[in-house]
């Protein structure tokens, strides 16, 4: 006989509750989600002063401050500059191939015109 008991067989405990007292198990999915607070909205963080979204699948960048928003002035500024120029430079493509195309045809009639000259003058001779 142990002196204290069998203390290497402790006591049984008791069987869990297998209903949930809580009545959320009753409510619909939308509801459920604003109790429990699921809608956790677009994932954000900030690095570097870089402030970045995750939307679409895709992580988003978005300047935050009063120090970036300057360069992102300059930044637009520079793009509307860049943008113009752009336009500038295709419209004088455009010129271009209209002169190119225009002086190839002038060639061509004039190529056209010669040969037609040389054989008037070999059925003289």
């Amino acid at each position: 006989m142990p002196l204290f008991g069998n203390i290497f067989n402790p006591k049984k405990t008791p069987p869990r509750k297998s209903a949930s007292l809580s009545n959320l198990r009753f409510l619909d999915r939308s509801t459920w989600e604003v109790e429990l607070g699921l809608d956790y909205g677009t994932p954000t963080m900030n690095l570097a002063g870089q402030s970045l979204k995750f939307e679409n699948g895709q992580w988003i960048t978005g300047i935050s401050g009063g120090v970036d928003r300057r360069e992102a002035q300059c930044l637009r500024r520079q793009n509307q500059q860049l943008e113009e120029e752009n336009n500038i430079l295709r419209l004088k493509v455009d010129i271009l191939l209209d002169m190119l195309s225009e002086t190839t045809i002038e060639s061509h009639l004039m190529e056209k015109e010669l040969d037609e000259l040389k054989s008037i003058r070999r059925r003289r001779k």
